[in-house]
């Protein structure tokens, strides 16, 4: 497992300051990063939190899956490698 973990679901109104914040309950966050829309800069729902250890991560996984942040909520679980579809 790695300390990269998605977070889905996520309410457009949601930040990456408060998504720190809302991690930071598990332990100690190194970078959190909500993936938007090149275009219009909105919110795709999506995003990844980086969690200092693997302990932590899977910490985070058990604690706030399926909590609610924001009024939504999320989806919690290990970040994998994006496929390339060629």
């Amino acid at each position: 497992m790695s300390n990269k973990l998605y977070i889905g679901s996520l309410s457009y109104d949601t930040n990456e300051d408060s998504l720190k914040e809302f991690f930071s309950q598990a332990g100690t966050v190194t970078s959190a990063n909500i993936i938007t829309d090149k275009m219009t800069g909105r919110s795709k729902g999506f995003g990844f939190v980086e969690m200092s250890s693997e302990e932590e991560a899977k910490k985070a996984i058990e604690m706030l899956n399926g909590k609610e942040l924001d009024g939504r909520t999320i989806f919690v679980d290990e970040a994998r490698p994006m496929k390339r579809n060629f």
